[in-house]
């Protein structure tokens, strides 16, 4: 499928704009806003530390002047003070922002029926991913989650960041977008094609004891690649070996960035897509929204996104 499939219509395409135009008046006018702002915000309470200072200064001993320990205090809670009047400073402009992402979103994916936004809600799917397929982890986060029916099938595409544990000794599992769409027809079972572990990693999911085994696909630069791990062996080494593989090896020359991942669960398909960027951001409130700077780059990722999606959802469709 090419990109240009999934691109609006000239009538959906007019309409973006009209909603751009309406968003670059109302942008203006808040950075208008963000830009004195700011500096009366964060200026009052350097003034209110500063104040204070030489409040403390006429009471204090000569020697503790500026570097007392209630110096010290008025300084912390001064910084402190500033950031938190620094982000309501610019809250027109983040209040702005996410208003302009709820409307023009559904907007620009027209080309989906039943299309819904949210905006850091837990996905209904992700309860239904194999947790084989993005590892251990026990701090989730979603950023936007878009929902609807694409051509026949319906489906749900979110970012989410997946970490296990806390703190600077936290580790990233997962980091990037879950299509989740209806399976063509059910796998009994659960499988999950997904970056080739270590030696280390392996030996101790033997150890633990997991329910899921190991099986190849006979293509020796796939299997150096992808470990594939099922439920049901008898019912996933077709899959393994024929149409899977054949999108894997698709998804291998298309996706080039850390390998995607593909989990069955029943009736549920997912295609994860390993990736650090954040595909629908809009620009900084300062930077002037453009349609075919940044409105356009969203829609061909999603209508790729889809697209393979809908590739690999064939892969357990019977002949």
């Amino acid at each position: 499928m090419e990109t240009a499939d999934f691109m609006p219509s000239e009538t959906v395409i007019a309409g973006i704009r009209k909603n751009i135009e309406a968003y670059e008046a109302a942008r203006a006018s808040a950075v208008r806003q963000v830009r004195w702002r700011v500096p009366v915000f964060v200026g009052l309470a350097l003034i209110a530390v500063a104040v204070v200072a030489w409040l403390f200064n006429k009471v204090a001993d000569p020697n503790e002047q500026w570097v007392s320990t209630p110096h010290v205090f008025l300084y912390v809670i001064g910084f402190a003070a500033s950031i938190l009047l620094y982000f309501q400073a610019v809250k027109p402009a983040t209040r702005l922002q996410q208003s302009f992402r709820n409307t023009l979103l559904p907007i620009i994916f027209g080309f989906i029926r039943d299309v819904s936004y949210q905006h850091g809600e837990r996905p209904n799917s992700f309860d239904r991913l194999p947790r084989e397929a993005v590892g251990p982890f026990n701090r989730q986060s979603f950023d936007d989650v878009i929902s609807g029916r694409y051509d026949t099938f319906p489906f749900e595409l979110y970012e989410a960041e997946l970490r296990e544990g806390t703190g600077k000794g936290s580790s990233t599992a997962f980091k990037g977008v879950i299509v989740a769409f209806e399976a063509i027809e059910p796998f009994a079972g659960i499988l999950v094609a997904t970056r080739r572990s270590n030696a280390v990693v392996g030996f101790f999911r033997g150890v633990f004891g997991s329910k899921m085994q190991d099986l190849q696909s006979g293509d020796a630069l796939l299997d150096a690649a992808y470990e594939f791990r099922t439920d049901n062996i008898e019912a996933a080494r077709p899959l393994v070996t024929g149409r899977l593989a054949q999108a894997l090896r698709w998804l291998g020359e298309t996706w080039r960035d850390d390998p995607a991942r593909v989990a069955l669960n029943g009736s549920d398909g997912f295609l994860l897509l390993p990736q650090g960027k954040n595909f629908f951001e809009l620009p900084a409130i300062s930077v002037p929204l453009d349609y075919q700077t940044h409105v356009a780059p969203m829609i061909s990722d999603i209508g790729a996104m889809l697209a393979t999606a809908a590739l690999v959802r064939k892969v357990g469709a019977r002949d």
